[in-house]
């Protein structure tokens, strides 16, 4: 059996499920709960200095999409509204209780260093494994000066790091805001503020939706709505682009990451660490599904590195990133075309439609003699581009694949295309 042990920025864990910092890491009993169903980690929902904040209700908003239930979730929560010695007395118990899991505390106090030094000095007394420095939330707190707020400014992000690590033995994550143009520039910052590791990302920016009868941003309070943050499986795309990035940055590279963002089956898990994560972070999935979707993750995952020849994670973590390039680098005389298998094909017209309204016209349609006059679909091979549009369209997996084509054509990118004014020589 494969070993999920992970050790990431000198915190370790039996597996790299943890839960991310969020209401199912608010308390011990959560916490034991998750344990108990096997998760290697948590991170503990983010702390401030007393008095503790003051949460509104509602505050969750969730995206469906074709039955599909919370696709996408938003949050106007803030960080815990329990009071700070409740939280420290809870996580110096569970992990006294739990001392082979990781017990990762969230941390957001003003940017100034004397109330990091007097927060840092309350947790370290819990044993804890690590901080996570909550650079990253985008609602409520922001507005104080604080998470996103200090998250899009490199330069404080650097600060702070600075100030957290000199006053404290504790490994220190940061935890970065994808509401940025550039994640490298934070993921830098922190580098060379000394952090011992960055996780991302944290939740965007979002209206998800607006109720038609009052006119309001759902979900409301009082008849008034904010934005909030934004998780779930619709962000994984964006998650996964923001981790191959710092894993591939020279500036940043062998940065140790934990992941996160719209993670909810091994699968997603092992996309990231392919990316470069070396623990992965769970929150929305969890909060639609329960904490006993990991005892799949962790048999999914294990069973997949079996079937792999992976004997543990660092022997796959980072694997696709020197796969990644600019668009500039890519083969622009590869080429590829769609092939229809007719044992297959359910003539549904869907392919056809897709192409002929909004692509290349590259799919004939006739009518198939009896018994069953059907329409039959045939690619046009001199029109097809090779853009997967019909393969992503097709309902039915096998019937349309896509096959290399030998054009005899040499390598060659942009860099080096005579259309290219600045190519090289």
């Amino acid at each position: 059996m494969a070993d999920l042990s992970t050790h990431i920025a000198g915190i370790k864990s039996p597996n790299p499920f943890w839960l991310a910092s969020a209401p199912p890491t608010d308390k011990a009993y959560n916490v034991e709960r998750a344990f108990r169903a096997g998760w290697g980690g948590v991170v503990w929902k983010t702390l401030g200095e007393d008095p503790p904040v003051v949460n509104v209700s509602s505050r969750y908003g969730a995206v469906d999409l074709n039955g599909y239930k919370i696709m996408g979730f938003n949050n106007i929560e803030l960080i815990t509204d329990r009071p700070l010695e409740v939280n420290l007395r809870e996580i110096k118990e569970v992990k006294s209780k739990w001392p082979d899991r990781a017990v990762v505390v969230s941390l957001m106090v003003p940017c100034n260093e004397e109330s990091w030094k007097r927060i840092l000095k309350k947790v370290e007394t819990t044993n804890a494994d690590g901080v996570e420095l909550n650079f990253g939330c985008p609602h409520g707190m922001s507005e104080r000066g604080m998470g996103s707020a200090v998250g899009q400014v490199p330069e404080y992000v650097e600060m702070v790091t600075r100030w957290v690590k000199a006053n404290t033995r504790m490994p220190v994550l940061v935890k970065l805001t994808p509401n940025i143009g550039d994640v490298r520039l934070p993921a830098r910052a922190a580098k060379k503020g000394g952090a011992d590791g960055v996780s991302l990302i944290n939740t965007i920016n979002s209206i998800t939706n607006v109720d038609l009868d009052i006119m309001a941003p759902m979900p409301t309070v009082g008849g008034k709505g904010t934005h909030g943050g934004y998780c779930g499986p619709a962000v994984k795309p964006i998650a996964m682009n923001m981790v191959a990035e710092i894993a591939r940055d020279a500036e940043t590279r062998g940065l140790p990451i934990s992941g996160i963002g719209g993670i909810a089956t091994w699968k997603d898990a092992a996309e990231f660490m392919a990316l470069g994560s070396q623990s992965v972070q769970v929150c929305t999935a969890a909060m639609h599904y329960g904490f006993k979707i990991v005892e799949d993750m962790v048999d999914g995952l294990s069973n997949w590195m079996d079937s792999k020849g992976y004997k543990k994670l660092d022997d796959f973590v980072g694997k696709a990133i020197p796969n990644i390039t600019d668009w500039k680098y890519l083969d622009l005389n590869y080429q590829i075309i769609a092939n229809i298998d007719q044992t297959k094909c359910i003539s549904c017209g869907i392919c056809y439609i897709a192409c002929e309204d909004t692509s290349h016209q590259a799919i004939s349609k006739s009518t198939q003699q009896k018994p069953n006059n059907k329409n039959r679909y045939e690619i046009i091979d001199k029109e097809c581009v090779g853009c997967n549009l019909c393969l992503l369209a097709c309902p039915v997996p096998g019937a349309i694949n896509m096959v290399k084509v030998d054009n005899g054509k040499p390598f060659l990118n942009w860099t080096r295309h005579p259309n290219n004014p600045m190519r090289e020589a």
